[in-house]
């Protein structure tokens, strides 16, 4: 989370995921106990039942590795039911700047990469551009060739059955915390070195991003 600790206490819902914050983020804690008694529901997210487990309303047992699935799932499914807050994404991000023709994505690995040096040149991921150098934008999020429109070809794949099968978590647990998340706004999400501390680390807290802005829980109180 990017908020200060205060500042808990205005959220309506609060995902803890990959953190122990009851026993070691104390501090933390005793402004989400606050957002408790304000009626905000706490959802825990970990491979183990901890303290934080117990005062959670919601509690999901994660198989360890397995983050992105899980919350890959949850934005498929703000995608695909159109979920999102689009006056903010439209306004606060780049969802409508359109893609070059010559990106893809395709079983695995996106345009550029070389089998020989395993890296990748990224020079076909970036924006059209005008004369002027600046990024084009299309009419709407649903241009195929938005960035919009390709995150949401790239998320597809992640239905809660799939997520369920990598994760562990029942898909009726995945989709009430989905729910719960989606629909109890402004969200706010704590982490911690169970997120970060992995090859991926980079790609957990990007769906968290991802997660935020397409739900609008960025720049307020409580998000």
């Amino acid at each position: 989370m990017t908020n200060h600790w205060l500042d808990l206490k205005n959220a309506k819902v609060i995902l803890i995921e990959g953190s122990n914050a009851a026993e070691n983020h104390p501090m933390s804690m005793k402004w989400v106990m606050r957002a408790k008694e304000n009626g905000a529901t706490v959802i825990h997210v970990d491979p183990r039942y901890t303290r934080t487990s117990k005062v959670a309303d919601i509690f999901a047992q994660i198989r360890p590795g397995t983050d992105i699935a899980f919350l890959n799932s949850i934005i498929n499914y703000i995608l695909q039911n159109k979920l999102y807050d689009e006056e903010f994404i439209i306004d606060h991000t780049n969802a409508l700047f359109l893609l070059r023709d010559d990106f893809s994505f395709n079983e695995g690995l996106f345009s550029g990469y070389n089998e020989k040096e395993f890296k990748y040149d990224t020079g076909s991921w970036a924006y059209v551009e005008d004369e002027a150098g600046y990024p084009v934008k299309g009419e709407s999020l649903e241009d195929p060739r938005t960035v919009f429109s390709h995150m949401k070809e790239f998320f597809k794949r992640y239905d809660f059955k799939t997520a369920s099968s990598i994760t562990g978590i029942p898909e009726d647990t995945i989709k009430l915390i989905a729910d719960t998340y989606i629909n109890n706004r402004p969200g706010t999400i704590m982490y911690a070195l169970g997120m970060t501390q992995h090859t991926v680390g980079v790609q957990n807290i990007r769906c968290f991003g991802v997660l935020q802005l397409l739900l609008g829980n960025v720049g307020k109180p409580g998000a």
